[in-house]
């Protein structure tokens, strides 16, 4: 068995498709359509049901799929050893921090102390950022808002870190500040500051989503690009409000307030995503640590 028919297989396990996968890898559909069905073949197995344009993995190719994807990773570790660099390891990570605020220098601390050779290259990044760098292979692990995430880095494998719910937050003079709870109709004609859509492309058809079934169509007075200190000074000199979720409240400064609305928005779900086609076993290991503190923060 080669290691070039494991990363085949799981490029189109990743993709989903036997022509995306193909032009990832610079072949064609023919010639990776073989170099499967040989694998399959070699191990006796079906690893993929075919359809007319996607395929699906069987319950052996999920198994086998997660077995490919370490012996991947352990041939890019021997090959590391080999050329002297196994002291210089790195783990590159973009994230945006007000969806792990609380949880990621837990997790950080315990990771250094078990992998203390493995540097960890942290990046606070926009959304925007975050999908360019990782589709440019440049990051080993993301976590991202998943309506953040675009189909340019769908090579990533997805799970679901935890869920955020919509807060207002406001300066503690602004005259919603005085509410428990924030009724969505009482954001009609409320002067707003958001994100602007050069690095947060999302941000503003989200909001409007939210607010849709309410009959409120947000009035943005200010967008900012250039990320969440700016936001802050922001909304203090217009004494506006801004919609974002409650993992912001351990970053704001204390002149600035949250409060829930009731009814409660949906909710937004935060994503881890490792490369398929660029296995990094820390990445795994990471990402489990940050599921495992997520889960024990919710009990």
């Amino acid at each position: 068995m080669e290691l070039r028919h494991l990363r085949y297989f799981i490029a189109v396990a990743a993709h989903g498709s036997f022509n995306r996968a193909a032009e990832v890898l610079h072949l064609t559909q023919p010639a990776l359509s073989r170099q499967v069905k040989d694998l399959e073949e070699e191990l006796g197995v079906s690893l993929l049901v075919r359809g007319q344009n996607t395929v699906k993995l069987t319950e052996s190719g999920h198994l086998f799929c997660e077995e490919a994807r370490e012996v991947i990773a352990r041939a890019n570790e021997a090959v590391q050893r080999v050329r002297g660099e196994a002291r210089n390891e790195t783990l590159r990570l973009g994230y945006a921090p007000s969806i792990i605020a609380g949880i990621m220098s837990g997790v950080l601390e315990r990771f250094l102390s078990t992998t203390p050779r493995v540097r960890i290259e942290l990046m606070d990044l926009s959304s925007r950022e975050i999908n360019e760098l990782a589709d440019e292979g440049r990051l080993d692990l993301v976590i991202s808002p998943g309506i953040s995430i675009t189909k340019g880095i769908s090579e990533f494998q997805w799970t679901e870190l935890h869920r955020l719910q919509p807060v207002l937050i406001m300066p503690v003079t602004h005259p919603l500040a005085k509410l428990k709870r924030i009724p969505p109709m009482r954001l009609r004609d409320l002067p707003l500051i958001g994100l602007a859509r050069g690095n947060y492309p999302e941000y503003v058809p989200h909001v409007r989503g939210l607010l849709k079934s309410f009959g409120v169509s947000p009035r943005f007075v200010s967008l900012v690009n250039d990320g969440l200190s700016t936001l802050f000074t922001e909304l203090e000199a217009h004494r506006a409000a801004a919609i974002l979720t409650e993992g912001i409240i351990s970053i704001m400064p204390r002149t600035l307030v949250t409060r829930p609305f009731a009814p409660v928005l949906h909710s937004t779900a935060v994503m881890i995503g490792i490369s398929a086609l660029r296995p990094n076993r820390h990445a795994e290991t990471f990402s489990r640590m940050l599921l495992e503190e997520a889960r024990r923060r919710q009990k």
